[in-house]
């Protein structure tokens, strides 16, 4: 738990000042003195299980908990697993994950310290899945809700967000926390503008912990009869394994608590382990660019980090092979705990629960398709798609994109007009352009939709530099990638861009100087190049 948050404030004018008002960084030290001796009523916590479940709900709030433990059965015997693995399907949550404890709990206890009143405006920076579970709850209780993710989230979070009442705030996924465009920092201007509105901050609040404390963790022990060699959990804020650790730690010293990171992340320890190429993932709700301060990473005996291809190759097993409708991050938890199993030597007799956080319901257009999967080359070898009976058989579809005859694209320097730029791409006619820095390498991609968008809302003038309105993710490719996998992204994209690594001196004579490889841009390809090289040889094979 988190010795951030107050036990008790001053009272002023009849009503306690609210701790959520007061901006602190999401990233500080943990302050907290628990220790797995520190007896619960020492605690300076409020510890309470979710009420006993009645025949008839009062609300949905009381569908909170109590989530079901489910026998893995196929995927270990597949994997040579010899001992008993459990999952906790976080999923069948009211709203459908494991956030739904803390965002009940976070407003619970917020309102049993007097700190925050129905008719209040609570703002949450999220990934998606607390948002939801704090929407759930001011949707009962009658909170103004506004939820602050980054872009990188699936739509269908946002859908469920809006259905709920909350209002969405979108930012830039490549923004780094401490920066103000980023989620945190655009909650944290929100908040200062808005009247009566607070941050429950998931980051620093002790509720974030003390629910799995109190309930996630008693709930797995209760099932398991208190015998329990090993528990796998994922980490995003870190609340759900620093709540699942203290707890189980304290019953079951012995078991071996495994987190999950996934790459381009540095939440593993030690930071050896973060040390990556990667700067983007598709799994959502884990992992961060900081180490928030509810995640107490002393008593996880060892991390993994997982890659999104594992991730989601997983996630599809657990759904064919289990039955179990889950998600990407919960296949990142399962690769890493057949792993872990392996490690540890766990055997016949010994029991391994792994968390599933939440189901596949707010990823239908992500990784559950084929499509999707294959433009960011996660199929596996053989192709998912081929053994659902989708094989391909064009005579293009396993040819490579440097068959097509791309012409080197026209690009632009991030400091050059908007108005320019347009010019640029009229007298051209071009859609859209690449901005690069003054090395060549690409920041970022424009295109006249967005800038004539930009400039007819009044966000941007056409004297403004260019990179003012580039997209900084775009869809990219290689030159060796196959044709059949381009035309998939051209199914949801009007172009991609197709790139090259170039070996790079970095001495002045060439010779002794460390060599790099430099990303360059081949060109641009459209759908229309793709149409025109297909139609241009079809014939050709046709005749053969």
């Amino acid at each position: 738990m988190n010795s951030q948050a107050p036990a008790k404030c001053p009272v002023t004018n009849g009503q306690a000042a609210s701790p959520f008002r007061e901006w602190r960084r999401p990233d500080l030290p943990n302050k907290c003195t628990f220790t797995v001796d520190t007896p619960i009523e020492k605690s300076p916590h409020r510890h309470f299980r979710m009420k006993t479940r009645p025949k008839i709900l009062p609300n949905i709030l009381y569908n909170i908990g109590d989530t079901p433990l489910v026998r893995i059965n196929n995927i270990t015997a597949k994997e040579g697993i010899e001992c008993e693995v459990l999952v906790k399907c976080e999923y069948f949550n009211a709203g459908g994950s494991v956030k739904d404890r803390i965002g009940y709990r976070m407003v619970s206890d917020a309102e049993e310290a007097g700190h925050i009143k129905p008719g209040d405006v609570l703002i949450e920076p999220t990934s998606g899945n607390t948002g939801i579970g704090l929407a759930l709850a001011c949707a009962v209780k009658g909170y103004r809700c506004i939820i602050v993710m980054p872009e990188k989230m699936s739509m269908e979070k946002v859908d469920v967000l809006r259905a709920l009442g909350a209002e969405i705030v979108r930012t830039p996924t490549s923004a780094s926390f401490d920066s103000p465009e980023s989620h945190i920092g655009v909650a944290r201007r929100l908040m200062e503008e808005i009247p009566n509105s607070h941050i429950l901050d998931q980051y620093r609040n002790a509720s974030n912990p003390v629910a799995h404390f109190d309930s996630t963790a008693e709930e797995i022990l209760e099932a398991c009869d208190g015998k329990l060699d090993a528990l796998v959990s994922s980490a995003g804020t870190g609340g759900t394994i620093a709540g699942l650790s203290r707890k189980i730690k304290m019953k079951c010293p012995e078991c071996k608590i495994v987190g999950v990171d996934p790459e381009g992340s540095l939440l593993a320890v030690p930071d050896s382990m973060n040390k990556s190429d990667v700067s983007f993932y598709e799994v959502e709700g884990i992992g961060y660019d900081f180490v928030p301060t509810v995640l107490s990473r002393d008593l996880v005996d060892k991390w993994y980090k997982s890659s999104d291809k594992e991730s989601f190759v997983m996630s599809r097993r657990l759904i064919r092979e289990e039955g179990l409708l889950c998600g990407g991050s919960s296949g990142s938890a399962m690769y890493c705990a057949i792993k872990a199993i392996k490690d540890l030597g766990l055997k016949k007799g010994q029991r391994c629960v792994v968390i599933l956080p939440d189901s596949v319901r707010n990823y239908m257009s992500k990784f559950l398709s084929d499509d999707w999967m294959s433009q960011r080359d996660f199929l596996e070898a053989n192709g998912e798609a081929e053994n659902n009976g989708e094989c391909r058989r064009d005579w293009w579809w396993n040819l490579k994109v440097s068959a097509l005859n791309l012409l080197a694209p026209l690009t632009v320097m991030s400091s050059v007009t908007i108005q320019d730029t347009l010019d640029l791409l009229n007298r051209e006619h071009f859609d859209q352009v690449p901005v690069v820095d003054d090395t060549g390498s690409i920041l970022g991609m424009a295109t006249v939709g967005n800038m004539m968008a930009q400039i007819v809302k009044n966000r941007v003038r056409p004297s403004d530099p260019v990179s003012k309105v580039m997209y900084k993710q775009f869809k990219q490719i290689r030159m060796d990638t196959s044709l059949g996998e381009l035309s998939r992204v051209l199914d949801t994209d009007h172009f991609v861009l197709v790139v090259h690594n170039q070996r790079q001196c970095e001495s002045d004579d060439g010779t002794e100087g460390k060599v790099e490889k430099k990303q360059m841009i081949f060109g641009i390809a459209t759908r229309l190049d793709l149409l025109n090289f297909i139609t241009s040889h079809d014939l050709d094979h046709k005749e053969q």
